[in-house]
């Protein structure tokens, strides 16, 4: 078999087990038995909870923060730098580019290709794209069988296309109609005098669909909890969410009832054994967990989009045991099953693989054509029929990132 070889999966196949079948050597005879390294979210997942759990940092990060309070692209550099410490045989790289700006990628891609020439690299992939440039085969699984990818036009062959003709029905007819969402009036944040985002405004109003970039970190996770009503910071800034000015005396539930949230952190919070209908219905109560009955009309909505998502004959599967992207698009329509005025999807397509990513696209665009929920899509990643609005960018400097809105047309 080649020496550097690539997995491409959907995520209907089981992730974890696959990698517990490469180690084993049930794919690769010739690694049994040799030292592996597992470069996924699999892995940091793994170090975060140690680090909840035993209060030591395992993993040192550039900015020596926790791996919980460091950002995604902090974490992955983290991640790598470890598993270079430790001298593995092998590699195997789950979804390599998730969750890192252009500069990331790059570096990260350009470490691979170095280690390409002293280790073995086995990758793991959801979206054809991602394949690395080294890679010398790549082979889909079909019934656990190792058949090989003749060509790159095989990748889309068999993703079909989903057409979404009509959204949910309104889980209030009678929805509070707000002028301005968020409005941010030269906004300054900083944690140990250290500055985070400096004089930043920004207004977002009803129906529009904006993204938020900038390089990992910047401030973007900063903003999302200024506006969401995670940041207690949020009370001494001039900040206006839903016709409430911050500090004046409103509820954190008085935004989170307006607001839609995903964010990949999200399904770590979920720890019990709730069903897929159950996360979903979750949603109308903004809980982790569903703690009492839900109502009629709360159960035909959650059935409507588990149909929306094709994913109706796992309404009674446990959650925790979902494919990571199908956990992503469970809590997505979690988040949008209100039909909120402001929907916060942060790096919502990492994980997904190429079916689950046309869904997306077509679910993502038609909530911006035809409701007037408003969203803030953050993403290090330009999806070619994703198509913004407008575009909010954190321009990093010495005294924090400054904003400015970018031209798309």
């Amino acid at each position: 078999m080649s020496k550097h070889v690539a997995f491409y999966i959907s995520n209907d196949e089981n992730k974890k087990q696959l990698v517990k079948d490469i180690i084993s050597g049930n794919y690769i005879n010739e690694i049994k038995g040799l030292v592996s390294a597992v470069f996924s979210e699999i892995t940091l997942s793994k170090f975060i909870e140690e680090e909840l759990r035993h209060g030591e940092f395992y993993i040192s990060t550039e900015t020596r923060n926790s791996l919980k309070n460091s950002s995604q692209g902090e974490r992955r550099k983290a991640l790598l730098n470890y598993i270079i410490a430790q001298n593995p045989d092998y590699i195997i790289a789950d979804n390599v580019l998730d969750s890192l700006d252009i500069n990331s990628q790059k570096e990260i891609l350009n470490t691979f290709c170095e280690l390409s020439s002293k280790h073995r690299i086995i990758q793991i992939v959801n979206r054809g794209r991602d394949i690395l440039p080294f890679i010398e085969t790549v082979y889909k699984l079909p019934e656990n069988k190792l058949i090989p990818v003749q060509s790159i036009l095989e990748f889309d062959k068999d993703v079909p296309h989903h057409f979404i003709k009509t959204l949910p029905q309104f889980y209030k007819k009678n929805k509070i109609q707000f002028k301005s969402l968020v409005r941010f009036n030269k906004v300054f944040v900083s944690y140990l005098e250290r500055p985070i985002v400096n004089s930043i405004s920004w207004e977002i109003k009803p129906g529009e669909f904006w993204q938020l970039i900038g390089p990992n970190g910047s401030g973007k996770s900063t903003l999302l909890t200024l506006i969401s009503g995670d940041n207690p910071k949020a009370y001494s800034q001039d900040i206006t969410i839903f016709g409430m000015k911050k500090g004046s005396g409103e509820s954190i539930w008085d935004i989170k009832e307006h607001i839609g949230y995903f964010s990949s952190e999200l399904s770590r919070s979920f720890k019990r054994s709730d069903t897929v209908e159950n996360m979903i219905i979750s949603g109308f109560l903004d809980s982790v967990g569903l703690y009492k009955k839900p109502s009629d009309r709360q159960i035909l909505l959650a059935h409507q989009w588990l149909l929306l998502l094709n994913m109706d004959k796992v309404k009674n599967k446990s959650f925790r045991f979902l494919s990571e992207g199908h956990k992503r698009l469970v809590l997505i329509a979690r988040a949008m099953v209100k039909q909120p005025a402001l929907l916060i999807l942060d790096e919502p397509t990492n994980g997904l693989d190429d079916s689950d990513l046309k869904l997306f696209t077509n679910l993502i665009n038609k909530i911006a054509k035809e409701s007037d929920t408003a969203i803030i899509y953050v993403s290090h990643r330009k999806e070619e029929f994703i198509k913004p609005d407008y575009v909010y960018e954190l321009v990093p400097g010495q005294n924090g990132s400054i904003g400015k809105v970018l031209n798309v047309h």
